[in-house]
């Protein structure tokens, strides 16, 4: 309300709780956030910004929105060349924290379409049950909520693909919409609500990695983390979010199992690994029975040469040397093994966290793979009759959904993110050879290392932070 709307007297005598309310000013402020952001505390804002803008500083000032937010009123109006509400999203003036979110409504009540954004379920509708894995990749002209250049961490330069100099942008305007039902948008907002003085922790390999910094950028919208722990090697890390008392993180455990690796940062090998199939890796748990969330992975490693222990004793190896004289096992045997004591601890734990487990992702190298000259050059998804998982991977998969399905009875708080369908038809997603920065700069025909396993910074890995908030929220999972 303007103040001029009340003579003096009735403010000076309105109840002291109604004071500041009544004297809220509307205006314009030179300057524009910044200027309002280091104005007078004490003096109240009503700020209005039309969509077009709210979606320019959302990916350059998106935490400072948050922050002016809390203490003043943020009015989104819809553009002035818009006729009606159609395809308006009003989650994105929401999540940064806006109290009024107009929307230019002049057509009929009769034949009123609010959007036509699957992403909005009406309010009367009981929420029905859906395969959340089972969809395909729709064009999202929003795009992501952040950026390379705003996300509040330091991301891994490899996964920084504009920063790197990828030339295309076409594949972060797409989003996962599962075929019987809708998906709402990840909202970074709601998620910290929700997360108020709770631990979460994301434990595996590089891809759980990849997934743990999707999920910070994510959230950096709202309020930036601050790293409050790295293990020696900076391979497990830990993020606070203070205003929610939320933690956050990253356990660096490939195998689940103890194991002895001899690697350098871009994965060649020295030496086999030394892998102890029945010995739990207790970096991951030792923190587990504290945490109220958890997502759990592994697989990808295991395809690694490796020598095989149980009980403290030599029992075989994987790819290992004829002369050796060990019995080739093949890594089937050892991730069936490793995971099957991982499931029991997970079933005998009796925690009362919310564990999530991942099945492991399908990379897209064609023409090789990460060592012999394999590259992944596609630009846009593909559909389910263009692509086939590798064999290696459907077995990985196959061990992983057998082991669940023994244990899932067992505890009422293990669920299953199968992502692996999801994220096949996403072989545009990946750096390729801007894992590196701008490799073509000195020679455009340079050999160059290609990643086709890991994910952009923005890109598709994004989506599985939708799917895992619906299940938090509404329970929804798979069929």
């Amino acid at each position: 309300m303007q103040k001029n709307m009340f003579k003096k007297k009735d403010v000076e005598s309105a109840a002291i709780e109604y004071r500041d309310f009544i004297s809220i000013h509307a205006g314009n402020y030179k300057g524009g956030l910044k200027n309002c952001l280091n104005g007078d505390p004490n003096r109240d804002i009503r700020l209005s910004m039309s969509e077009q803008w709210l979606e320019t500083l959302a990916k350059t000032r998106g935490p400072d929105l948050v922050k002016f937010t809390q203490w003043n009123l943020l009015r989104i109006y819809p553009k002035t060349t818009r006729f009606d509400s159609y395809n308006y999203d009003p989650l994105v003036g929401s999540i940064y924290g806006a109290q009024m979110v107009a929307f230019n409504m002049q057509i009929s009540p009769s034949s009123v379409i609010i959007s036509d954004n699957e992403d909005q379920i009406p309010v009367d509708i009981e929420v029905e049950k859906c395969d959340l894995f089972t969809g395909k990749w729709i064009k999202d002209p929003l795009g992501p909520i952040y950026t390379n250049g705003s996300c509040g961490i330091v991301v891994d330069g490899h996964q920084n693909c504009i920063t790197n100099g990828r030339p295309d942008s076409g594949f972060l305007y797409w989003k996962w919409k599962p075929n019987d039902c809708s998906l709402p948008r990840f909202d970074p907002l709601r998620f910290l609500q929700l997360m108020r003085n709770k631990s979460w922790a994301i434990i595996g390999d590089s891809i759980a990695r990849n997934h743990v910094e999707s999920l910070l950028c994510m959230l950096s919208i709202v309020e930036k983390p601050v790293e409050v722990y790295h293990d020696e090697n900076y391979r497990s890390k830990r993020w606070h979010f203070p205003l929610y008392n939320f933690t956050i993180s990253n356990i660096w455990s490939p195998f689940l199992v103890q194991a002895a690796i001899f690697e350098d940062s871009n994965g060649v090998s020295s030496a086999a690994v030394q892998l102890h199939l029945d010995k739990l890796d207790n970096t991951w748990t030792d923190l587990f029975p504290s945490l109220d969330y958890a997502i759990i992975s592994s697989g990808e490693w295991f395809l690694k040469t490796a020598v095989y222990h149980e009980n403290a004793t030599l029992v075989g190896c994987h790819g290992c040397p004829e002369s050796s004289n060990m019995t080739d096992l093949g890594f089937d045997y050892a991730y069936n093994t490793s995971l099957r004591h991982v499931m029991d601890f997970i079933a005998k734990s009796k925690t009362k966290g919310m564990i999530f487990f991942r099945t492991s992702i399908p990379d897209h190298f064609e023409d090789g793979e990460w060592h012999n000259g394999g590259t992944c050059k596609k630009t846009e998804p593909v559909s389910e009759e263009e692509v086939e998982m590798k064999v290696l991977n459907k077995i990985l998969r196959d061990v992983e959904i057998v082991q669940f399905e023994r244990v899932v009875t067992e505890t009422g708080n293990l669920k299953l993110l199968d992502f692996a369908g999801m994220l096949l038809t996403r072989p545009d997603g990946h750096p390729g050879p801007y894992r590196e920065f701008r490799p073509f700069d000195k020679d455009k025909n340079a050999t160059v290392q290609n990643d086709c396993l890991h994910w952009c910074l923005p890109g598709p890995i994004d989506h599985l932070n939708d799917v895992i908030l619906e299940i938090i929220v509404n329970g929804r999972t798979g069929k």
